[in-house]
């Protein structure tokens, strides 16, 4: 039985390890534990608090772990229709049926609603999806919104501190009013920690309905020209360039751009 071979030199997390080899997110990973499909060197697991090395033996499901997968990152036009994940119990359209047999199996970080566009990042690898997903990231993710309503200027400038709405937190919101079109307005809105349906239940409170959403750039990789339904990837150095040296080396990005900026060269002789 194949063991278990990563990146990482130390021992790690076991949903780290299985997030890392592009079979799930780590969170999904975390899941399969609660629910006793992971076995370490033939020990069921029930708690992802189990940190394995080199040469233990992993199994999900009785199968094997596949070896870690190069890390790699993709924007993705997201189109309006299509639902952000795997499998749909209604049958819907998911954004991975629309993609290519060229590509591996990809998992998304985060996820856009069935009504929302625009851009939606895909990785091969979950521990990657997880760090960008993260508020501590502190990567803005930018929106183009149309809504039907009266806007107010002065309640868009105290969405800058944070609202509270039924409960619960938000934080800081940049929004800004682009242009009136009779009882429809654009607006731009920035936020950085992406809580479910933000943006709508927001601009309710506001007394505004959204009747058209565009997420146009997560941080520092932007929508740009990409059409609907087209997906591109991103350069695994420029993916090291934004994340930093550090972040990239423990990710087991930086083994990944070095790979793909030797790919082509002759050898010294």
């Amino acid at each position: 039985m194949p063991h278990y071979s990563g990146f990482a030199p130390k021992p790690a997390r076991i949903a780290k390890i299985i997030a890392r080899s592009g079979l799930c997110s780590r969170r999904e990973a975390e899941q399969r534990i609660a629910e006793g499909r992971v076995a370490v060197n033939g020990e069921i697991l029930d708690t992802p608090a189990r940190n394995v090395e080199s040469g233990d033996r992993i199994t999900v499901d009785g199968r094997p772990l596949p070896p870690p997968v190069p890390v790699k990152l993709w924007r993705y036009h997201k189109p309006k229709g299509q639902v952000t994940t795997h499998r749909d119990p209604e049958g819907r359209p998911t954004v991975f049926d629309s993609l290519g047999p060229e590509l591996p199996r990809v998992i998304s970080v985060g996820r856009l609603d069935i009504t929302t566009e625009g851009l939606l990042l895909l990785t091969t690898n979950g521990g990657l999806a997880r760090h960008l997903e993260l508020p501590s990231t502190g990567w803005l993710r930018r929106y183009r919104v149309r809504a039907n309503g009266k806007v107010n200027e002065k309640d868009f400038e105290k969405l800058q501190s944070g609202i509270t709405i039924e409960a619960i937190r938000y934080g800081p919101i940049e929004a800004r009013i682009d242009r009136v079109q009779g009882s429809n307005c654009w607006l731009t809105m920035g936020l950085r920690e992406g809580k479910n349906r933000e943006i709508k239940r927001v601009l309710e409170h506001l007394g505004l309905s959204v009747n058209r959403l565009i997420r146009v750039s997560y941080g520092p990789f932007l929508l740009g020209g990409l059409k609907a339904g087209q997906c591109e990837e991103i350069k695994p150095r420029i993916v090291v360039q934004q994340l930093g040296p550090k972040v990239a080396a423990e990710l087991g990005l930086s083994r990944t751009a070095s790979l793909a900026g030797t790919k082509g060269r002759r050898p010294r002789s």
